[in-house]
């Protein structure tokens, strides 16, 4: 597993054993990143990446918010529930020499402590076939996690079904093999 493009672009990242974690491949990761960079995604015309407060929920390996980081993001929320991914996020974040710019929260998404910082751009990528998108969608929000106009995007399983609470207006969805990726517009 590596960060495929940005300041750190070809740097490996530390990757689990077993099947606890599932890390969104390289390939998806590229194509959502050439997304997220050539799209016209923030509602003032800014640009999406540069400078951006970023949540990465669900964090696993950390790979999204890395990759964020690598594209110029400002600064990282890491949230997860388990102790054994979020100190592989915060292994991956020093060795990338990024951990600065980094804050690893344990935590559940659904009902998460209170946020460090409204994030412009969050990630969402739950385990698959468990429905946990839209209670930690409506969780986030209400937490303070995500700025109103945040542009959020949540990987689910291809065959699973989803449909955003109230508050999330969905803006596009995009299929890659084993996943679906929704983009959706944070209004509040």
């Amino acid at each position: 597993m590596r960060i495929v493009a940005g300041k750190h672009r070809g740097r490996r990242l530390e990757a689990p054993t077993g099947r606890d974690v599932r890390p969104t491949s390289d390939r998806t990761r590229q194509s959502l990143f050439n997304i997220l960079a050539h799209g016209d995604w923030m509602e003032d015309g800014a640009d999406l990446l540069e400078g951006a407060d970023v949540l990465d929920a669900f964090c696993g390996t950390g790979a999204l918010a890395l990759e964020a980081l690598s594209h110029g993001a400002a600064r990282a929320a890491f949230l997860d529930k388990s102790r054994a991914s979020l100190d592989m996020a915060r292994r991956n974040a020093e060795m990338l020499r990024e951990a600065g710019q980094c804050r690893f929260i344990l935590g559940d998404a659904a009902q998460p402590p209170p946020a460090p910082f409204a994030a412009r751009l969050a990630f969402l990528d739950p385990p698959y076939g468990q429905d946990l998108s839209p209670p930690a969608l409506t969780g986030l929000s209400r937490a303070g996690w995500l700025a109103v106009g945040a542009l959020v995007c949540v990987e689910v399983g291809a065959e699973d079904v989803f449909a955003p609470p109230s508050g999330f207006e969905p803006l596009d969805a995009r299929d890659y093999s084993q996943a679906r990726i929704h983009f959706l517009r944070h209004r509040g």
